[in-house]
Parts: structure tokens; sequence; C-alpha cells
């Protein structure tokens, strides 16, 4: 059991309940989800009913209106049962907080609870086919056209875009707005509305339970009252919630080293070679050694910041050290574990072979990890 420098008995508590529900309501069924493409929406029902959606929405709107550590604790489960489920913790700390921080009281009586009972998935669109870290180029334009706004645009590489029954879009409400990044707003776009259609699910190398589409907008008529915050203010809203994004990519890929060299450590002690088990050889103790010790200091600087994070400072230099510093870690440490497994990490049959295709994308959503050493070369004076 992981002992956190920010979690208390009752986290713990609420860990060793959402593990066992895990245990029977995912795992048995994860390598069929992933055949599959998708997380069924039936899956994400029992995670609302069991009050594992949301936990940090609060209790008027039917969350438990708990600290970010109990989200930590759901990122780190589902992470555990495979990275494919990252679009659950998408909707729960990413997707919903923006409502629970921007929505009008109107909003959130209409969209919250839905979320928190997981009848409601939620994706956010930012990323366009020729605009990703540059969010400030995105070309998705919504005019206001008296009572609503006529959405135009072009959506790509976006989580939960299949099965999404509300999607906050990032759009051009001013497109000719200098500095461009002062024109830009936050739409809810929900299901149904006409002239909004998702295209084909998109395939990928891995994380392939997680659904990822593109999404259309054609002279969408999206009501104004669905305009999240302040019209021309959607940049800063996108800006203040990336280090929360940012952080919770960094704790999906400790997880997954963290998995992967407890199911090295198992494989390399059983598996046999020249009359003894591969332990037993220098190579394998020196690497199983330095790995160890990789995660370990990784975990001890995501730990820190968490807390820091879970006690609102301002820390978005250092979680884009966390960032780029896990994933590229957590590439390195899988890569050398499945070098360990030999042949069989190679074989789909070994859950190796998954994290070593699940890890790729980590330095590469929520901000490329070169973006993110721009972030910090910036914030240091450079």
């Amino acid at each position: 059991m992981l002992r956190h420098l920010y979690l208390t008995a009752e986290h713990e508590l609420f860990r060793r309940s959402l593990r066992r529900f895990l245990e029977k309501e995912a795992k048995p069924f994860f390598e069929q989800w992933e055949r599959e493409r998708k997380i069924p929406k039936a899956f994400w029902r029992k995670m609302g009913e069991q009050g594992f959606l949301c936990p940090m929405v609060p209790e008027e709107y039917g969350g438990a209106g708990v600290d970010f550590g109990y989200s930590v604790v759901v990122n780190e489960e589902l992470e555990r049962i495979g990275s494919g489920m990252v679009g659950i913790g998408l909707h729960n700390d990413i997707v919903v907080p923006y409502l629970v921080s921007y929505g009008s009281e109107e909003q959130k009586q209409r969209w919250l609870p839905k979320c928190v009972t997981g009848e409601t998935i939620t994706a956010i669109a930012m990323t366009e086919p020729g605009a990703g870290s540059d969010l400030a180029g995105v070309r998705t334009t919504a005019i206001r056209d008296g009572d609503a706004y006529i959405l135009n645009g072009q959506k790509t590489f976006i989580t939960n875009g299949i099965q999404a029954g509300l999607v906050v879009v990032v759009c051009k409400t001013d497109p000719n707005a200098h500095p461009p990044h002062n024109g830009m707003s936050l739409l809810v776009v929900e299901e149904g509305t006409p002239g909004f259609t998702r295209g084909r699910q998109l395939e990928k190398i891995g994380q392939h339970s997680q659904d990822t589409a593109e999404l259309f907008f054609d002279d969408c008529r999206v009501p104004a009252s669905n305009l999240l915050g302040q019209e021309g203010m959607g940049f800063h809203y996108l800006m203040e919630k990336l280090q929360q994004e940012r952080l919770l990519v960094a704790i999906a890929a400790q997880v997954a080293m963290e998995e992967s060299l407890c199911i090295t450590k198992d494989y390399v002690q059983q598996r046999k070679a020249f009359g003894q088990p591969i332990s037993k050889f220098q190579n394998t103790r020196f690497k199983m050694a330095e790995m160890a010790t990789q995660v370990a200091v990784s975990r001890a600087f995501l730990d820190q910041l968490i807390a820091r994070h879970i006690a609102g400072e301002d820390i978005v230099t250092e979680v884009s050290m966390a960032k780029w510093w896990s994933t590229d870690v957590a590439k390195h440490v899988i890569a050398e574990c499945l070098q360990l497994h030999g042949g069989y990490g190679y074989m789909e049959e070994y859950e190796i072979a998954r994290r070593y295709r699940d890890i790729a994308v980590m330095s590469i959503y929520a901000g490329t990890n070169e973006i993110m050493k721009t972030i910090i070369a910036k914030n240091l004076g450079l």
C-alpha cells in the first residue's frame, strides 16, 4: 500500500473500497475493453453509483465535495488497471472542474449531477489538425448570432470523443483579437446539437480501450447560455487548469512505471536461464536496482508537488518539470522492463507489452515535453 504525504486514513479506506470495486468490475474485463476499443457506458454508471466519479464536485450537485487527494487515489487505482482508463480521470479532474469553477449556477444544476452519476461523459476539445501545443492558434470559430453562437471547425485526438455527451470546445469568439488568445472562449456543446458530428474513432498505437475521436462542427448552433464563464477568457481559464492536468499525467506515468517494475520483479524471479532465476544475474540485479531508485526518486518529487497543489500553491514550473521527468523516466524504465522479459516482453499476452505501448503518448499529450521545457526555461528567466 502506498503511503503518501498527503493521504489520511480516510483516503486509504476509500482506496481499499475502490480497489475492491475495480478488481471485480474492471480487471476481469479490461482486455476485452482493449479489443473493443472502448470502456462501456455501463461501467461509467457503476463508477458513479459507487461514488467514484467527480469526488471533488460540491455536495449540492451530487458530489462528495472532497479534496484532491481522493482524485489522486482514483487516478492511481485506474492506472493500475491500465492506461486506457485515462478518460475517466479526464472527465473527473480535467473537464468537470471547468464546469465547477466557471459554470453559472444554472449550468451547474443542469450538467453536474449527471456527470457525477456517469450518465453524462465529458470531453474537452482543444487540439485541431493544425493546432496542438499552440493553443492560441485554434481556428474553430463561434460567432454570436442573436441568442446563439454559430460554431464552425474541426477537432482531433479528442479523448472520450466517441461517447461524450458534453464537450467543452475551445474556440475563437473574436477571430480578429490581438493578441489572438484574447479572442478565445469555452463553449459547451451537448450531444444531439444540430451541426455537431463525430468522425471516425482514431486507431492509436496504445491506450486502445480509450476512445479517441475527430469532432466536426458545421454551422452548429449552440445556445449563448452554453458559454462557459466570460467571453474572451477561454485562454485564461485553460492556463489556470493546466497545472492540474499535467500533474495527473505525471501521476499516471509514475504508477505505470511502478506497476511495470512490480511485474518485472515477479518475472525475473520466476524465469530461469542457465539453471537459475535470471534475478541472480548481476546485470538483472543492477538493472532492477537502478530502476527501483529512479522510480523512488520520481515518486518523492511528485508526492511533494501533489501536497503543494492540494495546499493551493502555484507550482506551474515544478509541475512542468514533473510532467516531462515522470513521462521520460517511465518510458526508460518500462523499456528496460520489457528488455528483461526477453522475447516474452514482445508478446501481447504479457502486460509489459501493453505498458510499453501505452506509455509513449504521455510525453506528447497535455502539452509535449518540449513545451514543458519551454515553460521551465521561460520561468527561469531565460
